[in-house]
C-alpha cells in the first residue's frame, strides 16, 4: 500500500534535524509526527531537551522541538509498505532535499532515527552536515534502552 510522509517541520531556527524514514500508519492517520504511543520517540526527546514533553498536545510539542531548534522530517516522500515496519518500505521516493540548506540555514546536525533512515548519511555528510545514527525510537529497540538513552541524550552534546 502507498503510503505519504508528512510535511517537513523546518525552519530558519532549526539547528538539528532529526530523519526518520516514514510515518507510521498511526502516524499518517493522526497527521503527526511519532503519534504512535507506542513510539518511545517523544520520552527519549524528554531526556534530549530535560524537559516534560510527553503529556502536551501536538501542537505544544512541535512548539517545544522548535524552540529548541529542533526540526522533523522523514527520508522518504512516499513508499509502498505493508504495516508500518521500515523493513517493509519499497519502491521509496526520497523526499528534495535540495533546498534544505536555504531553509534552515543555521542546520548544523542531522539525526537520523534508525538504519533504515541512517542508509542516506552520506548524502548530506557529502553536504558538509554533520551526522549521526540513532537507535531507532522503535518501542522493538527497547531491548537498548540504557544505550539508546544515552546516544539520543548525545545530541545536544553533537554540536
Amino acid at each position: 500500500m502507498k503510503k505519504k510522509g508528512l510535511a517537513p517541520i523546518i525552519d530558519n531556527g532549526t539547528r538539528i534535524l532529526i530523519l526518520g524514514s516514514l510515518p507510521s500508519d498511526k502516524s499518517i492517520s493522526k497527521q503527526q509526527y511519532y503519534g504512535n504511543p507506542g513510539n518511545d520517540f517523544w520520552r527519549l526527546i524528554h531526556e534530549v531537551i530535560g524537559e516534560d514533553i510527553i503529556t502536551l498536545d501536538y501542537e505544544t510539542k512541535i512548539q517545544r522541538l522548535k524552540e529548541h531548534e529542533i526540526g522533523l522530517w522523514d527520508i522518504f516522500l512516499t513508499g509502498d509498505r505493508d504495516g508500518s515496519m521500515d523493513s517493509n518500505i519499497r519502491n521509496q521516493e526520497i523526499n528534495d532535499f535540495s533546498n534544505l540548506k536555504k531553509v534552515a540555514p543555521n542546520l548544523r546536525l542531522i539525526c537520523f532515527n534508525g538504519k533504515k533512515a541512517g542508509e542516506f548519511e552520506n548524502m548530506f555528510r557529502e553536504c558538509g552536515i554533520k551526522t549521526k545514527v540513532l537507535l531507532s525510537s522503535s518501542s522493538a529497540n527497547r531491548r537498548y534502552s540504557k544505550k539508546r538513552t544515552m546516544e539520543w541524550q548525545s545530541i545536544v552534546d553533537s554540536m
